[in-house]
């Protein structure tokens, strides 16, 4: 689900970036966002402000443990934050709100909690056992900053940690398609 909405500033349009203090912005856009959402029962999965061919993009995507996220809790959060954004940014950008998506690539540690219990594409620079798999599908059990993701592997019927630093990459999976 997405919903894109574009929004001027009523200060200066023409603001460069390079004037403004990024992680200033985000620091005061990010309680914004996360109290936003937690009165609407989501979680920020990530959000992210960026320049794509000569325009700024405010990306926030969000996320429900308890229900999918639908176009209408998009159209929402981008309504409830609108007036908010537009006094805290001082130049022209589009807001995008959008859920995950099915095949979400993990970019933080936070998301492996976040999608706990959800299945995951793992790709592994060495094997963790004799079988010599550096690539299979598994189910979040937990994660732990110390001592890395435990998951379900679906093969061996069983728990497995794996340290953080052997994965090269997780991305969330569906058999949907």
């Amino acid at each position: 689900m997405k919903r894109d909405k574009y929004n001027k500033s009523q200060s200066n349009d023409n603001a460069p970036f390079e004037y403004v203090n990024k992680h200033e912005l985000m620091a005061k856009l990010e309680p914004l966002i996360d109290n936003t959402l937690m009165r609407f029962g989501l979680i920020p999965v990530e959000v992210e402000l960026v320049k794509e061919n000569h325009r700024w993009f405010l990306r926030i995507f969000i996320y429900s443990t308890e229900r999918e996220v639908n176009l209408e809790d998009c159209e929402r959060v981008s309504r409830s934050l609108s007036d908010f954004l537009e006094e805290l940014i001082p130049f022209k950008y589009y807001l995008e709100v959008s859920s995950p998506g099915i095949e979400r690539k993990i970019k933080a540690n936070k998301e492996f909690l976040i999608f706990k219990g959800k299945d995951i594409n793992l790709k592994l620079k060495e094997a963790i056992d004799e079988s010599g798999e550096k690539q299979f599908v598994a189910k979040i059990v937990d994660f732990d900053e110390n001592e890395g993701l435990t998951v379900f592997s679906y093969k061996d019927k069983k728990d497995i940690l794996i340290k953080r630093d052997n994965i090269i990459s997780a991305k969330l999976y569906s058999s949907e398609i």
